[in-house]
């Protein structure tokens, strides 16, 4: 009768735990600790829990302890580190760089784009689309291993110049004597004007256009 009574206790007292900590999602340390104590206190006296098992507990324990610790020092760093890309951020403003993107604001009757290729190529091709979607340019381009620039006129196929203002993408084909693309990527030229934060990589404002700090691959000015 007593061993029932133990095992009954037991029972009630770790569905109490498991109610308590099921209500609550996060486990936290002393949750932790009463579960392990509620265990000893409620055991059966005849399958007593094994010093082995004790051990594995409380060394679990112990590790959980540890990674909320390293949990917290992770968020922190994290932080720390977001507050600094965002100071080197706002360095930009006021300068010239080049960036990882293919879209630009008309600017006084230009835009100046650019593109990478991994090696030569025979054959290249440019195409500038407004923000429709209609492509309003083609021509071709030089073909130099590495960077590449090209500064468009404003102007579409027709020769009528277009406002300022507008946003146009930069389209770039480019092949080798065997066919193959070596395209690596297209650039954009401008001045960072603005910075926006409000994400968790700061966002820089070149020429009209959002650009994410971390494609900044140049400054030139």
């Amino acid at each position: 009768m007593t061993v029932s009574a133990t095992s009954s206790a037991s029972t009630a007292t770790t569905t109490t735990s498991s109610s308590s900590t099921s209500s609550n999602s996060t486990l936290t340390s002393s949750d932790f600790l009463s579960l392990l104590v509620s265990e000893l206190q409620n055991q059966n006296p005849l399958e007593a829990t094994s010093t082995t098992d004790l051990v594995n507990q409380l060394t679990s324990y112990a590790n959980f302890t540890s990674q909320q610790s390293i949990n917290s020092n992770l968020n922190s760093l994290a932080s720390s580190f977001s507050s600094l890309v965002t100071l080197n951020s706002v360095n930009y403003i006021g300068h010239t760089v080049e960036a990882k993107t293919d879209t630009s604001t008309l600017s006084n009757g230009s835009a100046t784009f650019g593109y990478s290729l991994s090696s030569a190529a025979s054959d290249v091709s440019i195409s500038v689309k407004d923000s429709s979607g209609n492509t309003v340019w083609t021509g071709t381009g030089t073909g130099n291993a590495g960077s590449n620039s090209f500064t468009w006129d404003g102007k579409d196929s027709s020769g009528t110049q277009l406002s300022d203002g507008g946003q146009y993408t930069i389209s770039v084909t480019a092949t080798n004597s065997s066919g193959n693309s070596v395209l690596n990527y297209t650039t954009v030229t401008g001045t960072v004007t603005g910075i926006d934060t409000s994400t968790s990589t700061p966002s820089l404002t070149v020429n009209g256009v959002s650009v994410s700090a971390a494609n900044i691959i140049g400054v030139t000015s």
